[in-house]
């Protein structure tokens, strides 16, 4: 099947069952967490992937969900991607949330796509969406934006200008700050993916929970950093490029622990 422009999925997702419209991390964004995930995959999760997807590598199947935006009988998707959180939550509180969380959103649907995964009789057509489904949410989860609040769809209502250009504080960490650097996805994922070995086995242990938190805690300060009209330019990218490089290579790492625990029953 082939789809000539790439869309971004609009989300509706929230805690509480109310809607919110949002983009996804952008077409690099995704890309660089796939292609770092290839690099922490071990053999038997490396094999089976390639038995599911074929020749598409991760970095490749990162987009299919905001790809099949244009085709109306995958319109059920469209609130998969995202979890809408209040603003000021201490830890309590987003246990509680999250323990309680029964809304279709990108945290619950992780959770159901990895047991889903995890059944060997699974149909083959069925692996590989929800496959590329799981790579792609486990990505929009470390875009800080993801966890953000309903009354802001996300960041999308906070509008700003970036070199002169209108956009939104979503918009800006979808892709107007990765994009700044101009790198293509192999070379962004190369220039930063360094970790050492206990921060890498911490990551390697965290739960879908913990991302959450972890991207929610980031979004609040994002919230406090910026308001409705401010002018970006060089500034923010100099205080924020190395929160979002620093996100992309946790969702790599989180993305290739949980497809190895997958693979590895």
């Amino acid at each position: 099947m082939k789809f000539n422009s790439l869309k971004k999925v609009f989300l509706a997702v929230v805690l509480f069952y109310l809607p919110v419209q949002a983009m996804a991390w952008g077409l690099l964004g995704h890309r660089v967490v796939g292609q770092i995930a290839e690099s922490y995959l071990n053999r038997k999760a490396s094999r089976e992937i390639k038995l599911i997807l074929g020749n598409e590598n991760l970095a490749m199947a990162s987009n299919w969900a905001d790809f099949i935006k244009s085709e109306p009988s995958y319109n059920y998707l469209n609130n998969w991607h995202y979890i809408n959180l209040p603003a000021g939550l201490n830890e309590e509180q987003l246990d509680f949330a999250l323990k309680r969380d029964t809304v279709t959103d990108a945290y619950t649907k992780i959770l159901f796509l990895s047991a889903e995964l995890k059944n060997r009789n699974l149909e083959q057509d069925k692996k590989v969406v929800y496959l590329r489904l799981l790579i792609h949410l486990v990505g929009d989860l470390h875009q800080p934006m993801h966890t953000g609040r309903f009354e802001d769809l996300g960041g999308n209502r906070i509008q700003l200008t970036w070199f002169g250009q209108n956009t939104n504080l979503h918009r800006v960490w979808d892709s107007d700050l990765i994009d700044s650097q101009e790198l293509s996805y192999t070379e962004y994922s190369r220039s930063i993916n360094f970790i050492d070995k206990n921060q890498l086995h911490s990551l390697q242990s965290q739960d879908a929970a913990q991302w959450v938190k972890d991207s929610y805690r980031i979004s609040e300060k994002l919230y406090a950093k910026v308001n409705n009209g401010d002018k970006l330019s060089y500034r923010y990218i100099y205080d924020n490029i190395e929160i979002a490089n620093q996100q992309m290579l946790k969702g790599g790492i989180h993305l290739a622990a949980l497809l190895n625990s997958i693979f590895s029953v």
